[in-house]
């Protein structure tokens, strides 16, 4: 996630295109390239969210379409952000009988679908990434393809894992049979963790050939814990700036359980950074009070969905991905990792005068979250190597030239060839 103060303008990405082609020497072409598939970043896939005879929401649109990502440069104003938020809210109904994953809802008369799926048009925003693969021969939709998601859910839901080995495997076969190598950015890593720890090794010695994962959020950032009670506007990741807007932003990453997923763990952060202090009361919560939390602010579903998703997508030892590793992340950037509310009430609106705790990081993510992948360094056999990128911030890791050289070189390696290792994933039996 990331704040409006970092946003990148239009015409710096209009730039980026034009340097990384420049950086891909004319000659670069292969004989055989190694397939693509991008993960994108938190609401980088395109949603199209359709609204038919909705009548929960009287004060919006009844019927209609809208569509939600970031930068969206078209938002159809007949949909106020206030009632997108509702639209886009989940329902979540208790069922002891049924799985975690089947026990939320879009709102009545809402579908959400995701456009174009598979297509590089799916996820605008890694177009400096397609340009400079096109640049070494690629081919965009043929052996650059996009596994999007939509973002307000975890990788259990909606058919995900299904969805994603099958595209995996038709890039493959129409590849001539080439291993796939998997590019993931910011949240990306967690779907394509999950997918990775939830397939065979058989499947993954024949269809993967490596992943690299950029900027993962792994253990999560302190950022979400006062989204639970700000808000986030996607669109340009910006603060709500007023009260019914924070209000029904924060109610509905409260339904998603991607927001648990993407918050601290305290398995990793303990209470090493503060992510809420209230003005009133004076109380300061770490990722280690988050329950507290939740029990002083009266949030009753964040107390039932907090404990099953944070931490969901499990990566340290023995949770290997078992493939190849070739890591990015950034350094030495403030980055926000908590704020100072006047209480735990919701709906606030945060403004100049906002106390933001900081520490070290790529502007978006914390050091913490960024070096908690280099226990991959254990994984027996398989290649893994993580790569520093000294002030480059997370949304420009993508399209950083010297990140997208390495991703050509690494796309040119031979796979490792390893034993199974005795705890590979057998179907049936979760290793989460």
């Amino acid at each position: 996630m990331k704040t409006a103060m970092k946003t990148s303008t239009r015409a710096t990405f209009i730039a980026w295109v034009s340097m990384l082609v420049a950086v891909v020497p004319a000659h670069a072409h292969y004989r055989k390239l190694t397939p693509v598939v991008v993960f994108p970043a938190f609401h980088l896939t395109i949603l199209e969210v359709k609204v038919q005879n909705q009548s929960v929401f009287p004060e919006c649109p009844a019927s209609g379409k809208f569509e939600d990502w970031y930068l969206n440069p078209n938002p159809n104003p007949q949909f106020t952000q206030v009632c997108k938020d509702k639209l886009l809210t989940l329902v979540y109904k208790p069922a002891s009988s049924k799985p975690m994953a089947e026990r939320f809802y879009n709102q009545p008369g809402v579908e959400v679908k995701l456009k174009q799926y598979g297509s590089t048009e799916s996820a605008p925003f890694y177009k400096p990434l397609y340009k400079f693969l096109e640049a070494a021969g690629y081919k965009s939709n043929v052996n650059i393809r996009v596994a999007g998601y939509d973002s307000r859910l975890t990788p259990d839901m909606d058919n995900f894992l299904i969805r994603t080995k099958r595209l995996i495997e038709q890039t493959y076969y129409q590849n001539k049979n080439t291993p796939v190598h998997l590019v993931a950015h910011s949240n990306g890593p967690f779907y394509a963790q999950y997918l990775l720890t939830h397939t065979t090794q058989a499947w993954k010695n024949k269809f993967i050939h490596g992943f690299t994962p950029i900027a993962g959020n792994w253990p999560g950032q302190g950022l979400l814990y006062p989204v639970y009670f700000t808000g986030l506007n996607v669109i340009d990741f910006s603060f709500p700036k007023d009260p019914a807007n924070a209000a029904s932003s924060a109610a509905m990453y409260q339904t998603h359980p991607s927001s648990y997923m993407s918050s601290s763990d305290p398995a990793v952060f303990g209470n090493r950074e503060v992510v809420v202090r209230t003005v009133q009361g004076g109380k300061t919560y770490t990722p280690q009070d988050y329950q507290q939390l939740f029990q002083d602010a009266g949030l009753s579903l964040a107390q039932q969905l907090a404990p099953f998703y944070i931490g969901f997508v499990k990566f340290a030892p023995p949770f290997f991905p078992n493939v190849d590793v070739y890591a990015e992340k950034g350094s030495g950037l403030d980055t926000i990792v908590g704020a100072q509310l006047q209480n735990l009430s919701l709906g606030q609106v945060l403004n100049d005068s906002t106390v933001f705790f900081k520490r070290d990081g790529d502007s978006n993510q914390e050091d913490i979250t960024n070096d908690a992948i280099a226990v991959w360094a254990k994984m027996p056999c398989y290649r893994f190597v993580l790569t520093d990128n000294p002030s480059v911030g997370h949304f420009d890791l993508p399209s950083n030239p010297a990140v997208l050289q390495r991703l050509l070189a690494n796309l040119q390696q031979t796979k490792s060839v390893c034993p199974f290792p005795s705890d590979y994933y057998v179907p049936g039996k979760s290793p989460n």
